[in-house]
C-alpha cells in the first residue's frame, strides 16, 4: 500500500461537506420550531399571546385616559362574542378558538354578559380580570383593584 493514498483516504473521512452541515443546521432548525410550537399552543398559543399583549395595552390607555380627561372610562370586553372595546370606540377581535374568562365588578357591566373594568380620575380601578386560555396554556391580564396597575402573566390554565 502507498503511503499518499492512505493519507488522502484519511483526509476525505474526516471532513464534513458543507451540503451535511447545512443540512443538520436545517434539521435542528425544524426540530426548534415544532417544539416551540409544541410548547407554546401553537397558532392559537402565538394568537393567545397576541391578543394578551394588545388587551393588556388598552387598559393603560384606558386609566390614562381617565386621568388625563378627569372622567371615569370602562374597558368593556365580551367574552362570549370574543371582542374588546376600549374608550374612544377602539374595538378589538379575540380569536374564536380561545378561551376567554373575565372576573369584575358587576358594578362596571353595561350589559348582562358583558365585563367591564373601569378606571376613575384618580387612576384607581375596582380591578378585574381577563384570562385567554388555549389548551393547557394560559394569559391573565390582571387590573389592580386600588391602584388600576395592570399585570400581564403566563398562567397555567384552569379548568
Amino acid at each position: 500500500m502507498r503511503p499518499g493514498r492512505h493519507d488522502a483516504s484519511l483526509k476525505r473521512a474526516r471532513g464534513v461537506s458543507l451540503l451535511e452541515m447545512l443540512l443538520v443546521l436545517a434539521l435542528i432548525a425544524i426540530a426548534s420550531t415544532l417544539a416551540a410550537m409544541a410548547l407554546t399552543g401553537g397558532l392559537d398559543g402565538m394568537r393567545m399571546r397576541s391578543s394578551a399583549k394588545e388587551i393588556a395595552a388598552q387598559m393603560p390607555y384606558t386609566r390614562a385616559l381617565a386621568i388625563s380627561t378627569g372622567k371615569p372610562q370602562r374597558f368593556a370586553i365580551d367574552p362570549a362574542g370574543h371582542r374588546w372595546q376600549a374608550p374612544n370606540r377602539k374595538p378589538g377581535r379575540i380569536a374564536e378558538s380561545l378561551g376567554v374568562r373575565f372576573t369584575g365588578a358587576r358594578e362596571a357591566q353595561a350589559r348582562a354578559g358583558e365585563g367591564g373594568i373601569l378606571f376613575f380620575p384618580d387612576g384607581a380601578s375596582p380591578g378585574g380580570r381577563v384570562q385567554l386560555q388555549a389548551k393547557r396554556a394560559a394569559w391573565r391580564i390582571d387590573v389592580g383593584w386600588l391602584t388600576g396597575q395592570v399585570k400581564l402573566s403566563q398562567v397555567e390554565a384552569e379548568p
